[in-house]
């Protein structure tokens, strides 16, 4: 219901974190002794039906428990369907499908059914996914009184788009350009007048220099916010393809305005900014700093590093070469290399060219 994953990252038994699944077994086994006895490391034999497999199982079974709940819920009335398609992580196509309908109170009901994975993003290709998502589920594309979608050819074609092909079956399932499409495009054209483009920027920058110290601050309560409403008051960075982020973080700057003078009155004053790698005066005072440590190092660093190499060569029984023995490289004779010392290669060669490549 949480839309939580069952399974952690590390389910073994010295994990510090087994994942939802397994530790709410451990709450559910303490909480009654009776299930503890047959749970889990008591569980009879290997009976424990914990297993990867297992938990899938359960996912699935109550993927289709919920869903057939929905589908008996609307019985045979008309529906509409929402549909956008994406590639997951491993770089399949999908389709996510979504249902709209009256319930018998009047009220518009969205569910969502199910994520349909598909050969390819073409108009016939999702036309066969929906057409068996639907049959899979018992519905009837007669009962379909609505289509919809992004402003995509293969979604909103006349002629061969997905809607087209789905009105050539049901002439009542109307096409409904998807409203949140729009509005991504209205604030991508907006972005293009000058004044609009400039407001953002500068809501971008002021974001990017104080919702750091912002947070903080809310963190430790120095600033003060209605009860129960710090975590949405944060200043969050916008999405570029999400107009309702770009409302949210202008919404929350409203809200939080009087206590954003605050801040940025406070960095005038002081002349920082919340954090040291975004303050490129105080950068370039470290690298400077950076700089002479390393020239200490290559001056003087020598010295110290060696007696410590030595100690701890010493301390794990590993063999030293004599420092003032001629140096052989690998692959050569000795009388092939050239009469350089131990210590001169890893003094030189080795200690001082990495110095230098750090500066």
């Amino acid at each position: 219901m949480q839309g939580l994953a069952f399974r952690g990252n590390d389910e073994l038994e010295n994990s510090l974190n087994q994942g939802n699944f397994l530790e709410l077994l451990k709450v559910l086994a303490s909480c009654n002794e009776e299930i503890n006895n047959v749970m889990l490391k008591n569980a009879p034999n290997n009976l424990k039906l914990t297993s990867p497999h297992i938990q899938t199982d359960i996912i699935n079974s109550a993927t289709t428990e919920i869903t057939k709940a929905i589908i008996t819920y609307l019985r045979d009335d008309l529906f509409s369907i929402l549909v956008d398609e994406c590639r997951d992580v491993s770089i399949k196509e999908q389709m996510g499908v979504v249902i709209w309908y009256v319930n018998g109170f009047g009220c518009v009901i969205e569910r969502f059914i199910s994520l349909v994975h598909i050969q390819n993003t073409s108009a016939t290709s999702l036309k066969k996914g929906i057409e068996s998502l639907l049959s899979t589920y018992g519905l009837n594309i007669s009962s379909l009184r609505g289509q919809g979608y992004d402003g995509a050819t293969n979604m909103r074609g006349e002629f061969n788009g997905l809607k087209s092909l789905i009105l050539k079956d049901n002439s009542s399932a109307y096409y409904i350009y998807c409203f949140t499409h729009q509005l991504q495009l209205t604030l991508f054209v907006a972005k293009k007048h000058s004044s609009i483009s400039s407001f953002f920027n500068t809501v971008t920058h002021l974001v990017n220099v104080i919702g750091g110290s912002l947070f903080e601050e809310i963190a430790k309560c120095e600033i003060k916010t209605e009860q129960g409403l710090n975590q949405e008051m944060a200043l969050k960075r916008s999405g570029d393809t999400r107009w309702s982020s770009h409302y949210g973080t202008v919404v929350n700057l409203m809200h939080l305005f009087p206590s954003v003078i605050d801040v940025l009155e406070y960095i005038g004053e002081n002349g920082i900014l919340q954090m040291r790698a975004q303050d490129i005066v105080n950068t370039m005072n470290l690298v400077r700093v950076s700089k002479c440590h390393l020239q200490v190092i290559r001056e003087n660093g020598w010295d110290s590093l060696l007696p410590e190499v030595l100690e701890f060569c010493d301390k794990y029984e590993i063999v030293v070469l004599d420092i003032e023995d001629v140096y052989v490289a690998r692959g050569r004779s000795r009388h092939k290399s050239k009469q350089l010392a131990n210590i001169h290669h890893y003094r030189v060669k080795l200690f001082y060219s990495v110095i230098d490549m750090q500066f």
